[in-house]
């Protein structure tokens, strides 16, 4: 690329940053009113376990719609088609039921404070430590994904050029303020008002982020005709959540319905819903058991119908004929001193001679940040810069004041995410590391002292893993490969522990390390065909096999460490000693006494929720087949 280089800037009224202004002084203004109510470490870990279960399941799903879900899906939905909504249809909506009905009267009755804390009472001291070390390594690298779509977002709106112009600091430095300013801003509620901060923040988050989009979808549909529009434009293979997946070369996810069923709709989809700490705490946080088992059901219910939220964008962002004369968002170049700023379009890559336009839509071509040059794929095509097709969306369609409320939606959905995770991290290094093998013998005070320092050593964590993600076009991407990772071979410890009281300490341990050390390997023996090369997409030990996609071969890595960890765990504790009937009492489906519902309505009846929330899916599936 020539010294020309092609720049932006986000024209934000007074409005539009006073609304997000207001929305940062009011999450720390929480951080400082709840603050007073924090005196032990139950209140800082677990709110006190007193918050009522509508509130708490706004905050199972707000934790979870954080970056990865509102760019990421819209990524994703631009990258796949409407398929994309099977994350939440059947790799979330089944899962969540199931943990209401069935798993969380483990949790919340066995009084465990985490979920590594479940699998000591379980198994055995060793199961717990494992999962403890990876879900923490886990919780940093989500959190710090949620960091980095931030601090992108920022960057490639130019939100703050014209600052750093004015005081001659380096374009190049936005990216690092940014980070370290969300870093800030969670640091700061987290660290003052614990879960409950959080929780009561996440609740904002979710009203925010729908008030935001909403406007954003109906503007867009209208634009490009409705979803009959998208349907002209992208052929029934983008826009039918079934369509073409006899076979991983006739869909745009490149892969079969029985590997997106059972990677995603079983393996991926229980491994996170049913045993990560970031949304069970939400849950462990309510007031009675009977309101922790609503709280998943409750949140079932709006989380359904978020892919015509957040889905949808990135539809409607590929389907527009691509753009080429209004304001869109790209990542910047160093600019040349005294050189006018360009208006040039985003999807365009400026020469000294001519303006090719790269990009599909409103989605431009992924720029390398280092040298400015459009990133190619193995094939020597452009790839595409997915993670910017929400953030195009709203500077496309939305309006001053419109905007700054959109922004204000998208910096939501990333605090909430980075909010969920520190609040686990902090949780399960205080209670399950630092308190069983550093210091056992510390005050309530001691270990409330170092919940907050681990919110600090969480969020610095955080940074680093925020700039191990640069390479992935979609976040989303990025994401399932660390669940692949952590949660797949969990969910085997779990159903077999939870619902087999043979199983045994022994055969738990090794079957989860052995289901991380199949998906570490299986990573490291395939390549997506979209990677630009070998690294941390996969193939560093050879390439046996080329995946159609990345969201493929995150499935089969979650499936075979799935398998991989059910095996062993089956088979070695068929021959190891099995625990006592009666330590296992409250901690196995067959020991444990059911519940009772009492003379509950219907509508507070766990199960009589779950009926109702499946046949909502089911509708939902039918139509969009």
């Amino acid at each position: 690329m020539s010294s020309m280089a092609v720049q932006f800037t986000t024209s934000l009224s007074t409005i539009d940053w006073l609304i997000m202004l207001v929305y940062f002084a009011f999450v720390l203004g929480i951080g400082f009113v709840l603050k007073r109510h924090v005196r032990t470490s139950n209140d800082f870990f677990l709110a006190g376990r007193s918050i009522p279960a509508w509130i708490c399941g706004l905050a199972f799903i707000s934790a979870n719609l954080g970056a990865q879900e509102v760019i990421g899906m819209g990524a994703s939905g631009a990258k796949y088609g409407i398929a994309t909504s099977q994350f939440y249809w059947i790799g979330a909506i089944p899962a969540m039921v199931f943990v209401g009905l069935f798993m969380m009267p483990f949790y919340y009755g066995s009084k465990a404070r985490s979920v590594p804390e479940y699998l000591k009472l379980r198994y055995d001291e060793k199961t717990r430590a494992w999962n403890a070390g990876s879900f923490a390594i886990m919780t940093v690298f989500s959190s710090g994904i949620s960091m980095y779509a931030m601090a992108r977002l920022i960057q490639v709106l130019h939100i703050f050029d014209g600052l750093f112009m004015h005081l001659g600091l380096p374009l190049d430095w936005i990216f690092h303020f940014s980070v370290l300013l969300s870093a800030v801003i969670v640091l700061g509620y987290i660290f003052l008002g614990g879960l409950t901060s959080a929780i009561y923040n996440e609740v904002l988050q979710f009203f925010l982020i729908v008030a935001g989009f909403i406007p954003l979808v109906w503007i867009g549909l209208k634009n490009v005709g409705g979803w009959h529009g998208i349907q002209r434009t992208l052929g029934p293979v983008y826009t039918h959540s079934w369509r073409g997946m006899e076979h991983a070369s006739t869909n745009p996810l490149g892969t079969q319905w029985y590997a997106l069923i059972f990677g995603l709709g079983f393996v991926l989809s229980f491994g996170y819903w049913c045993t990560d700490f970031l949304v069970v705490q939400r849950a462990m946080a309510a007031e009675s058991q009977l309101a922790a088992r609503r709280v998943p059901l409750i949140a079932a219910i709006p989380k359904m119908f978020f892919p015509f939220l957040v889905i949808l964008p990135g539809l409607i962002a590929i389907s527009i004929p691509t753009v080429t004369q209004h304001m869109v968002a790209q990542v910047q170049t160093t600019p040349v001193p005294g050189q006018a700023r360009s208006n040039a379009p985003s999807n365009t890559i400026a020469s000294d001679a001519t303006s090719i336009p790269i990009g599909k839509g409103l989605i431009p071509a992924k720029i390398d940040p280092v040298n400015g040059r459009v990133m190619m794929d193995s094939n020597g095509q452009p790839l595409l810069d997915y993670d910017l097709a929400t953030p195009n969306m709203l500077l496309h369609f939305f309006p001053t004041g419109m905007l700054g409320l959109g922004l204000t939606a998208l910096l939501a959905s990333f605090m909430s995410g980075m909010a969920g995770n520190v609040t686990a991290f902090n949780t399960v290094w205080t209670y399950d590391i630092y308190q069983s093998y550093i210091h056992k013998t510390g005050t309530d005070q001691h270990y409330l002292w170092m919940g907050r320092m681990a919110t600090v050593g969480g969020i610095v964590l955080s940074i680093g893993a925020a700039y191990l993600v640069t390479s992935f076009n979609n976040i989303l991407d990025a994401l399932q490969l660390v669940f692949s990772f952590v949660n797949a071979p969990l969910l085997a410890t779990f159903l077999l522990g939870m619902f087999w009281k043979r199983t045994t300490g022994h055969g738990a341990f090794w079957g989860l390390l052995s289901g991380t050390c199949a998906a570490v390997v299986h990573i490291g023996l395939t390549l997506p065909a979209d990677a630009a090369g070998v690294g941390i997409h996969g193939g560093w030990i050879t390439v046996l096999h080329v995946y159609p996609s990345t969201m493929a071969q995150n499935f089969w890595t979650a499936i075979w460490a799935f398998g991989i960890s059910f095996v062993l765990t089956v088979g070695l504790s068929l021959v190891t000693k099995p625990r006592k009937e009666e330590e296992l009492v409250g901690l196995v489906y067959s020991l444990t006494p059911r519940p009772s519902e009492g003379n509950l309505a219907w509508y507070k009846r766990p199960a009589a929720l779950g009926i109702l929330v499946l046949a909502m899916l089911v509708l939902l599936n039918l139509v969009f087949a």
